[in-house]
């Protein structure tokens, strides 16, 4: 694998997952690109790993780790907000305020 074309792919998947978080109001897909993002930078560091050396690849292992960490937090986090308020919407959702 070349490095510049895994990087250009990175780029572009980090950039849709950007995209995603700042466009969209639905919480679910924002969870979604907020992980899309997270595993455009695995590639980045897989990438840089066949170049650098295998270090790249255990930073992947803890990048994993700690993605399937927020996705179990997060999913519950989201299920109990829906429960609560019957919606996913951004908008809608006004824990916070007083």
């Amino acid at each position: 694998m070349l490095l510049g074309p895994a990087l250009g792919v990175s780029a572009i998947l980090f950039s849709l997952g950007v995209a995603g978080v700042l466009l969209r109001r639905n919480v679910i897909i924002i969870f979604m690109c907020i992980e899309l993002m997270l595993n455009a930078a695995n590639l980045a560091f897989v990438a840089f790993a066949q170049q650098l050396g295998p270090e790249g690849q255990v930073i992947v292992f803890f990048v994993m780790a700690v993605a399937a960490a927020e996705a179990a937090v997060g999913l519950a986090i989201i299920l109990a907000i829906f429960r609560h308020r019957q919606t996913v919407d951004l908008g809608d959702i006004n824990l916070l305020r007083g």
